[in-house]
């Protein structure tokens, strides 16, 4: 009788085994569910057919999964970066060492370069402001002064990498001040003066052109502010399910991603009617034809609450604007098809 309980359970162990090993077979490396494969040849083609190099990554926040085309390559951030630069205010505002209300005077010498809407509002040479309306600017405007201030006010980018770090969050990385990391990639050195006006795209002008190129290129080799698809949108799923900030700063968060202008022809143009976009857009600098680090990155969510983080990074294109949108979009319709169609076969008896 022994030998027989012995026998039994030799196969329930060997059955449990089999299983177990099964279940490990349908993950990728990281435990991770295997994405749906619709989606996966979707995003693939759309990479593929882009003339360009892109990297694209689909995460359902609820399932777990990722479906992407290039993933885990680093791509230029640009302006995406300013999210965590955010999450580092908001963590800083969560600890007490902050506060949304804390008073900030932006005056001439914090203005930095390209787009910064907040240098209109100087009047006399200050602008009497708030964190809370420095983080509106930085993320739903883009705006790189507001940006710059407050990561002036964290201490510097060191302190974002920290918070990356301590935060486990992978594949991401903080490069320096906008004004410091646009100057580098073009080959100038920065002055206060390049603020304002066309100064900045004057100076840039004078260097040489072979120079301009390999400063470019050297960037989009190793972009310090590189952040890989797949890194991306695991930020964005773990942030959307409260696991960076608090609930009070997450949903401030969310509040002002819902609130970009930029971009409104890139992913949030694939919607369809119920769907919603928190998002944050990044655009580099252009080298003749040459357009890199043209970004959309967000969360999308469906009609139904479930919610996708969805990233489309363009590292270099000769592309036209409107067909780097049309990629855009069309990733986002390919979610919003596979939702559907998801879905659709849930409730169909």
């Amino acid at each position: 009788m022994l030998y027989g309980i012995m026998k039994a359970l030799a196969r329930l162990f060997i059955a449990c085994l089999v299983l177990s090993i099964a279940a490990c077979a349908s993950l990728p490396s990281g435990g991770r569910p295997a994405p749906p494969a619709a989606l996966s040849a979707r995003l693939q083609a759309l990479a593929k057919a882009f003339p360009g190099r892109v990297g694209l990554a689909v995460e359902d926040i609820d399932a777990g999964w990722i479906a992407d085309a290039d993933g885990q390559t680093l791509y230029p951030q640009q302006s995406v970066s300013k999210l965590w630069v955010a999450m580092t205010v908001l963590d800083a505002i969560d600890r007490g060492r902050l506060a949304l209300a804390d008073p900030v005077e932006v005056r001439a010498g914090d203005m930095s370069v390209f787009n910064q809407p907040i240098q209109k509002k100087l009047v006399g040479g200050v602008y009497k402001t708030t964190i809370d309306d420095l983080l509106v600017y930085a993320i739903a405007a883009s705006d790189n002064a507001a940006n710059d201030l407050l990561m002036r006010r964290l201490g510097g980018s060191d302190r974002v990498r920290a918070w990356l770090v301590a935060r486990r969050v992978a594949g991401v990385r903080c490069g320096p001040e906008e004004r410091i990391l646009q100057s580098d990639i073009a080959g100038v050195t920065w002055r206060p003066e390049y603020s304002f006006g066309q100064a900045f795209w004057t100076a840039r002008d004078l260097i040489a052109p072979d120079v301009r190129a390999a400063r470019l290129q050297a960037y989009l080799a190793d972009p310090p502010d590189g952040a890989t698809p797949d890194g991306v949108v695991e930020g964005l799923s773990r942030l959307a399910k409260g696991r960076l900030l608090s609930p009070s700063s997450t949903e401030r968060l969310l509040q002002i991603l819902r609130q970009t202008t930029t971009g409104p022809l890139r992913l949030k143009a694939g919607l369809a009617a119920g769907w919603t976009i928190a998002h944050k857009t990044g655009t580099g600098q252009d080298l003749g034809d040459l357009s890199t680090g043209y970004n959309d990155v967000g969360l999308l969510t469906a009609p139904d609450g479930r919610i996708y983080a969805v990233a489309v990074m363009i590292a270099s294109t000769r592309a036209p604007i409107p067909v780097r949108q049309s990629l855009m979009a069309d990733v986002a319709r390919a979610v919003v098809q596979y939702h559907d169609g998801k879905a659709s076969s849930v409730a169909t008896p």
